[in-house]
């Protein structure tokens, strides 16, 4: 542990891009400890290998073409039109506007 922690420190004094410091002050570690570089790998890739990390690209393709389309202004203040009048307008707007958004994208299934 002191090996990770030393090395991430030494990384991060050099200069070494931040996730690069991680990413190889977690390897040390591991071989450190015994843990053969094939193992590392393919534990790596089970780790990002999953069905919802799919999704955050197109969530945020999503967002993107959203935003550039105009779209979200609108849904923004359709909700300001509809409880923008009552107390605490800003947080029920949120709220509301959430939903839109949720309904467009699907997360609300």
């Amino acid at each position: 542990m002191v090996l990770a922690i030393a090395s991430f420190i030494i990384f991060l004094v050099l200069g070494v891009p931040i996730a690069f410091c991680l990413g190889s002050a977690t390897i040390l570690f591991l071989l450190q400890k015994g843990i053969t570089i094939g193992l590392i790998a393919q534990r790596m890739f089970t780790g990002v290998d999953s069905f919802p990390f799919m999704a955050i690209p197109f969530f945020i393709l999503a967002g993107d073409l959203m935003a550039r389309s105009g779209i979200t202004k609108k849904l923004v203040d359709l909700a300001t039109v509809l409880v923008g009048r009552l107390k605490g307008g800003l947080g029920h707007v949120n709220i509301v506007a959430s939903m839109f958004f949720a309904g467009i994208s699907g997360s609300a299934v």
